[in-house]
């Protein structure tokens, strides 16, 4: 799926930053933190086709960003969101578009995962569906006490297409997440806290100061230290435990370097990539010895194969 050339935000700056590029969402950037607010409030934040576009365009905009540190999404008029807009999907088209859109969607949860900035999803109201998915995308989950939540996809007779069947078996397991979708129940905010699907249930009064509180904590850390931590236990825990250990040594060297320790006495500190700028004695030297090196095959003499 492909962003519409009609949306078109304004160059973010490194202070306050309100974009009117968006039709069906409200994006706000003040200093290191951005908020997205899904804004379809008469049909509950439901993700429409065009809605759907624009949040995957400012998710791609803040992946490319430097300045923001933390991400807040929330829903306009009480409500989260309340999944994919079902009304919509006559429009999907046949069983290949249908692919190629479900291809959308899950790079747009891809996106969001891996965003080098620290994800809060501040949820009152309904997360249900596709609105659930964007949750367990994030990297923090806050809700009010009222909230409910749950996959009621099977009920219209469909299945999830981008984390609700995938991302919540890796974080509740196999029995539980059949629970949640073969039966299509809605769920009280404080047994989503109990299954570790989010991180924190509070009086509904309470949730503008608790995610505030989250934000205060999150920009006082070592942002490096941040970004590599995210990094290392979303991709070790998709990987086996040797991978996920060679994941954490290399943040280990990259901690070194980045605190100071940069220095490695057998390497060049960049004198190879000077040297290809400058094509001097050094890269002449390296290139000359390697470049018809072996080419010649691993048996000289037996002719060509």
């Amino acid at each position: 799926m492909t962003t519409p050339k009609a949306i078109t935000a304004p160059t973010p700056s490194a202070h306050n930053v309100t974009s009117s590029a968006y039709a069906h969402l409200i994006y706000r950037e003040s200093g290191p933190v951005a908020r997205i607010t899904l804004n379809r409030p008469q049909a509950r934040n439901a993700l429409s086709m065009q809605l759907s576009d624009e949040l995957i365009h400012v998710l791609e905009r803040l992946r490319d960003s430097a300045s923001v540190k933390v991400v807040v999404i929330d829903g306009a008029g009480g409500t989260f969101c309340a999944g994919d807009d079902i009304t919509e999907m006559p429009r999907w088209g046949n069983a290949n578009e249908i692919m190629r859109r479900v291809t959308g969607y899950q790079h747009m949860a891809d996106t969001l995962e891996e965003l080098d900035k620290i994800t809060i999803a501040k949820v009152d109201g309904y997360a249900v569906g596709g609105g659930l998915e964007i949750t367990m995308a994030c990297d923090f989950v806050i809700a009010a006490a009222s909230a409910k939540w749950g996959m009621p996809e099977v009920d219209v007779g469909i299945t999830p297409g981008w984390g609700g069947t995938t991302r919540m078996v890796r974080l509740i397991g196999r029995r539980l997440t059949k629970e949640i979708n073969l039966l299509g129940a809605l769920h009280p905010a404080s047994r989503a806290a109990q299954l570790t699907l989010w991180n924190r249930v509070v009086d509904d009064k309470l949730l503008d100061s608790a995610v505030e509180e989250l934000i205060d904590v999150a920009l006082s850390k070592n942002q490096q230290a941040v970004r590599q931590l995210k990094f290392i236990i979303n991709n070790g825990a998709e990987a086996d435990l040797k991978t996920a250990q060679a994941f954490e040594k290399l943040s280990a060297g990259l901690t070194g370097a980045v605190n100071g320790a940069w220095e490695v006495p057998d390497a060049d500190q960049a004198a190879g990539v000077v040297g290809f700028q400058e094509k001097n004695e050094l890269w002449n030297d390296r290139r000359s010895r390697a470049r018809t090196f072996w080419t010649d095959g691993p048996c000289p003499d037996c002719g060509p194969v």
